[in-house]
């Protein structure tokens, strides 16, 4: 019979570390280019993740209890100079949920579902221009990482909107603007290295984007590509799983496609959805995130 007690350890774990570092990625708008001073970004967006499914520290998939978790997110973008940009990314409302545990056998309800409501952990930006005026836009970002967000929620204590550590991310984007035939199309690269506390193993980030505008630009498709690599230098995976709230050295590689389309010249709304090629300690099953931006 399936052990739900040791899937629902594991699944508390995995949630919140896919949603944080899958949607902090995924959410942004400016790539390698900062935006021009006095010029800004604003996107609201509902993010969700379902999950009965989990890639296990060897990379299978194994069944888990139903967990879920909702993000409502405002994230934003404002150029302080032309180089210089300020960057939030702040979930200002967070549900976890846990379905009901039930027997394999009886069908008997073991433990009834929970969910929690709340803030999640919010990252705070700064984004400098290395160039300016060149055909390769580079620059580089110094995120933080808040851990304002519940990281024991529950009876039990297994339901999250936050992991409970304060990391730090560089990350260095390379971008590149292009005609497609009567429209424009653009690249995006980037590497960064994530600095993790409280026993935490640090971060290799890596990723590719590439975008099309059609339809006399109102219109952009996007492809994303999106991997992290763990250093495995803090507590280890199977330590962690029993121990702590949150699952340590989880990896992945993604695939997140998004389109965006513009109302106004200011403003439009988008949709995307992520899913995980390949993982270790992640959710097996499609995120998915709808929003409105805007642009100033």
């Amino acid at each position: 019979m399936f052990n739900f007690n040791k899937s629902q350890k594991l699944g508390k774990n995995i949630i919140v570390l896919l949603s944080f570092l899958f949607v902090s990625l995924s959410l942004q708008a400016g790539g390698g280019w900062p935006q021009p001073k006095g010029k800004g970004y604003v996107k609201i967006s509902e993010w969700w993740l379902i999950a009965n499914q989990h890639f296990t520290d060897q990379g299978r998939i194994d069944p888990n209890l139903t967990n879920g978790l909702f993000n409502t997110t405002l994230y934003a973008e404002y150029g302080l100079s032309d180089r210089l940009t300020a960057i939030v990314y702040f979930p200002f409302f967070s549900r976890s949920y846990l379905n009901n545990e039930v027997s394999g056998t009886t069908g008997e309800i073991i433990a009834a579902g929970e969910a929690i409501n709340g803030i999640g952990d919010t990252d705070i930006s700064l984004k400098y221009g290395l160039t300016k005026g060149s055909g390769i836009a580079v620059s580089a970002t110094l995120t933080l990482g808040l851990p304002i967000g519940n990281d024991s929620g529950g009876s039990q204590g297994n339901l999250q909107t936050g992991d409970g550590e304060f990391n730090q991310l560089i990350q260095v984007d390379a971008g590149t603007g292009f005609p497609l035939g009567n429209t424009n199309g653009y690249a995006n690269v980037y590497v960064g290295f994530n600095n993790r506390t409280n026993g935490f193993s640090d971060e290799f980030r890596y990723g590719f984007e590439a975008g099309v505008n059609l339809f006399k630009d109102r219109f952009t498709a996007i492809a994303r590509f999106i991997g992290v690599k763990s250093f495995k230098n803090g507590i280890p995976s199977s330590e962690s799983t029993n121990t702590s709230v949150f699952a340590n050295n989880a990896e992945f590689f993604s695939f997140s496609p998004e389109i965006a389309y513009k109302i106004k010249d200011n403003w439009g709304i988008s949709a995307g959805v992520g899913t995980a090629l390949s993982g270790r300690i992640i959710y097996a099953n499609p995120s998915y995130n709808v929003g409105v931006f805007f642009t100033w």
